[in-house]
């Protein structure tokens, strides 16, 4: 945590789909979008004590692309100075996916990260089963340092975007109940190839936007379609808030380029 802002940031990255041999719809390289991002928080100074990454990180039908997907998230690692934690997602394979660092012995577990909490679940199958609600209800049942953040693929709630109402989490209200009384400060999730905030139940919840490609939002109720944008999150934890950002690796020209003004307490 910066002693200067007093806040923690994390870095929240959400559907991947990388590929193996091809690229996604022509033309997502979801591998070559890790390195993006990588090099987008080295040259604007972003400093994360942690980075999440909730989901889909391989396109559906490409099991062997899993050891290059570790790969790509030991280098951003490396490149960020921070931990690199993952879930996974509908279109992950379970099994393959037992090669990513961290998945060797399940896919939901509880790491510590400083004096913050991460509760890591696997919705792969689109719900929760009885063991990670178990995992939830007994690891908050005491409180652990600056609090808990909870990372799954599907969110507790539906999009308002029509043909994913209904896409969220199956069950959601098993999980918000296990939340309840609890010290979570956030729960990350993606799915939704947008990005969404909301607090539920008092639970603040933030989707995070998609690497691989963002929704476009005025389809239809009948379409589900997508533009070719990659986006990410920026999360930061202070003692009394919680905020979220999402952030562009595109390059559109600014429309203008101007000295920040820092307030006085920070000039010097």
């Amino acid at each position: 945590m910066s002693v200067e802002s007093g806040r923690l940031t994390i870095l929240h990255l959400s559907d991947v789909h990388a590929t193996e041999g091809e690229l996604l719809y022509g033309s997502v390289d979801g591998l070559e979008r890790l390195e993006r991002v990588a090099a987008y928080v080295a040259e604007t100074g972003i400093t994360p004590e942690l980075v999440v990454v909730t989901g889909d990180l391989a396109q559906r039908g490409h099991p062997g692309v899993y050891p290059a997907i570790d790969r790509g998230l030991r280098r951003l690692e490396d490149a960020v100075g921070a931990p690199v934690l993952s879930v996974l997602g509908n279109h992950d394979d379970p099994v393959a996916a037992r090669v990513l660092t961290g998945h060797e012995a399940g896919h939901a577990r509880v790491v510590h990260v400083g004096e913050l909490r991460v509760v890591l679940l696997d919705s792969s199958s689109g719900a929760l089963d009885d063991e990670q609600l178990a995992l939830v209800r007994a690891t908050l049942s005491s409180p652990f340092g600056i609090g808990t953040v909870v990372a799954l693929h599907h969110p507790p709630l539906g999009s308002p975007v029509p043909t994913l109402a209904q896409a969220g989490l199956a069950h959601a209200d098993t999980l918000l109940d296990a939340l309840a009384g609890g010290d979570v400060r956030i729960v990350l999730a993606g799915h939704f190839h947008h990005a969404l905030s909301a607090t539920v139940r008092g639970v603040p919840i933030s989707v995070g936007p998609s690497l691989a490609y963002h929704q476009v939002m005025n389809a239809g109720p009948d379409l589900v379609s997508g533009h070719d944008a990659s986006l990410f999150s920026l999360v930061h934890l202070s003692a009394e808030s919680v905020s979220t950002a999402a952030f562009s690796l595109g390059d559109a020209v600014p429309l203008f380029t101007a000295p920040a003004r820092r307030p006085a307490s920070l000039a010097s």
